[in-house]
């Protein structure tokens, strides 16, 4: 386990799936879909569905297809941030690999969780000999802040991409990041 000095705050790397677990992260899901951010759901979401996509994201992590981290309140061992590391890619690729879902609850956010979570997802992308990582995220967001201030290299800008949970459409920005 890594320890975060960020508000009682440590990050784990979870590896199997359990009921409180999904609980937390399907509860931090519909936090961050309420708050209108684009992460790939729209506002009809609901407990069922959110529970179905982080079954199957832990299914992924027991065949070592993705790498989950997780940010866990001290004071109550609820997790209240998340970050994906996405193995998975084709043979031409083993030096790359993605970095999704960043979600960090909103009663949680300015403490430096999302830069922890990154921070400890890259140490793991080097150990496991990743050179590059690739991301996206929506433009001039908060998040495309924190990239920039990581030392993430913008890629470039596609209009319209995808849609904010009411269906605006919104721009997004594609970085990356070399390791060595």
């Amino acid at each position: 386990m890594l320890i975060s000095d960020k508000r009682n705050i440590h990050i784990e790397e979870l590896k199997e799936a359990n009921n409180i677990a999904v609980s937390d992260l399907v509860a931090l899901t519909l936090d961050i879909v309420q708050g209108r951010a684009s992460v790939g759901f729209m506002q009809d979401i609901n407990e069922e569905k959110a529970s179905e996509f982080w079954n199957n994201v832990l299914a992924k992590v027991q065949q070592e297809k993705t790498v989950l981290l997780v940010a866990k309140d001290s004071s109550s061992d609820q997790i209240v941030g998340t970050v994906q590391l996405q193995i998975d890619l084709p043979q031409n690729q083993p030096h790359r690999a993605e970095v999704a879902k960043m979600l960090v609850h909103s009663a949680f956010r300015r403490l430096g969780i999302a830069e922890n979570l990154l921070q400890h997802l890259e140490l793991i992308a080097k150990k496991m000999r990743k050179s590059l990582l690739v991301l996206d995220t929506v433009t001039d967001s908060p998040a495309h802040a924190l990239y920039l201030k990581c030392g993430w290299k913008v890629v470039g800008n596609i209009p319209n991409y995808a849609l904010f949970p009411n269906g605006t459409p919104c721009s997004t920005t594609y970085f990356y990041k070399n390791l060595e």
